[in-house]
């Protein structure tokens, strides 16, 4: 089934896949990273000026890293304002993802704690770096193929 900005993306010629609709029947969407920003843009203009939370999760190991965008369109004398799911995926060997932030700005903290713990690139983001863990760390702890150092190890050689 397809929900209403879905048919309203296809009407436009907008490329994208449908994935459903959660418990709360907010529709979720996958786009392709290279289409990401041009659709994110897009999105705003129609009246998504809201985005609510970002991000991200690995897909199984060895497979996919996922970026997750929960957007809202907040309009006056709305009670129900319209929400969306956008999610974006990308390969670990090479997980590059065009940044929202010169679209929405208040996914500046969230898209550095992706790369924080995930090493999701977001191109184009003004201070992508570390965020949570310190600079000299080695490796995305949230990788469900992550291997931790052994803190004993690493107290002995100090």
């Amino acid at each position: 089934m397809q929900g209403r900005l879905s048919a309203w993306l296809v009407k436009h010629g907008l490329i994208h896949r449908s994935l459903g609709f959660d418990y709360q029947g907010i529709e979720t969407l996958q786009i392709k990273p290279e289409d990401w920003h041009s659709i994110a843009v897009i999105l705003y203009v129609y009246g998504y000026n809201y985005l609510r939370s970002q991000c991200a999760y690995d897909v199984a190991p060895g497979g996919l890293l996922a970026s997750v965008y929960h957007l809202t369109r907040i309009e006056y004398g709305v009670d129900q304002p319209e929400e969306v799911c956008i999610k974006v995926f990308a390969s670990k060997r090479n997980p590059r993802i065009p940044s929202v932030f010169w679209v929405w700005k208040s996914v500046d903290f969230q898209e550095r704690e992706s790369y924080d713990m995930l090493g999701i690139s977001y191109d184009n983001h003004p201070r992508l770096k570390r965020i949570l863990m310190p600079e000299s760390w080695i490796g995305w702890p949230l990788r469900k193929d992550y291997i931790a150092p052994n803190f004993y190890e690493i107290q002995d050689a100090h």
